[in-house]
């Protein structure tokens, strides 16, 4: 039997972990911990204080304070009483800072944009081999590589949250579901929608600044066959996309991964989107939705819709972006860590 570790695991202080609303990177270190534990591994979780998780938390305190990263950065040194075989951080790279000359096994994973140069600093000065990193799709994992020590583990699902729905529905809507801004191409989903006859539902938050974008080129649309009906929460979103006859995601920005998508393949679902970012990676062209190069095609790939089998988009989806497959993915990593360190 493989030996049991103990991974202290580093969220953002923000949002609770499992989110309650909107949260995708909570949503993952949920997952993992819940899979970590049911391995038979020590975990321990620095995270909001009302997280909900099945290990020990260590709280991050009040996030008002101008030196909030300081006091931080002392709530994350409590660590050192764990003991960890490793430090798993899914929140800011200086929060690796109290351990970067530990010869403990560090991973910082990037679900957003590197910062390279905190990169190569911090790298500079820690201590050889310690510290490696993971991206949560290949676009972001090889910006790194040339850099420091980088692979890609994608995100998953847990598959019991998510309900598949194998009948295809050439009547049903198609849903946007994400923020309502310019670069997640809202506007664009409502000009498919028109041009393809389809009825379309609007799904998500509206952020502080983008109310105008809303005002000019959302809400004088909506109407009985294009709807808008706010955030929803996962019983809510796993409904609506169960009934959704595609996905749109026509992005105009290189979104790293929009987890949305595989929720939506967990569903049976499929994607349409630009190829953007990591999108390519996440949705297999002709199998589980199909990457678009223009607006022109992807108005003509709702037409294609019914050539999709839901069965095999929800399985690609099984296959790739399961909750213990990619918990496997990050174990794999934290055995190869760990016993590298050993041996030297």
């Amino acid at each position: 039997m493989a030996d049991r570790l103990r991974i202290a695991i580093i969220a953002d202080p923000f949002l609770p972990v499992p989110p309650i609303g909107y949260g995708g990177i909570e949503r993952i270190i949920d997952f993992l911990i819940k899979h970590l534990v049911e391995k038979g591994h020590h975990v321990i979780l620095i995270g909001h204080k009302d997280s909900v998780v099945p290990v020990p938390l260590i709280p991050y305190g009040n996030q008002d304070s101008k030196i909030k990263h300081l006091h931080n950065l002392f709530t994350i040194n409590k660590i050192r009483k764990f003991r960890p075989d490793i430090i798993h951080s899914f929140g800011r790279l200086a929060y690796l800072l109290p351990f970067l000359q530990s010869s403990i096994p560090k991973i910082m994973s990037y679900q957003r944009e590197p910062t390279i140069a905190q990169i190569k600093k911090a790298v500079s000065i820690s201590k050889r081999n310690t510290l490696s990193f993971t991206g949560c799709s290949n676009y972001i994992s090889n910006q790194i590589s040339g850099f420091a020590e980088a692979i890609a583990i994608h995100n998953g699902f847990p598959m019991d949250v998510y309900q598949p729905n194998f009948t295809y529905n050439s009547s049903a809507p198609l849903v946007f579901l994400g923020r309502i801004e310019h670069i997640k191409g809202t506007h664009i989903a409502i000009e498919v929608a028109l041009k393809t006859n389809s009825d379309l539902i609007i799904a998500g938050n509206i952020p502080v600044g983008e109310m105008h974008y809303f005002k000019e080129k959302i809400a004088p649309f909506l109407s009985e066959k294009i709807k808008y009906i706010g955030v929803v929460n996962d019983l809510q979103k796993n409904a609506l996309l169960q009934q959704a006859k595609a996905l749109l995601m026509p992005i105009l920005w290189n979104e790293p991964f929009g987890i949305v998508m595989i929720e939506a393949m967990a569903c049976g679902t499929p994607v349409l989107g630009f190829e953007r970012g990591g999108l390519a990676e996440i949705v297999k062209n002709g199998i589980s939705g199909f990457v678009c190069n223009s607006l022109l095609e992807m108005i003509s790939s709702v037409v294609k819709l019914y050539t999709l089998p839901r069965k095999d988009v929800w399985q690609y989806a099984f296959n790739n972006f399961n909750s213990k497959h990619i918990t496997d993915k990050y174990l794999e990593l934290y055995y190869q860590k760990h016993n590298t360190l050993k041996q030297q």
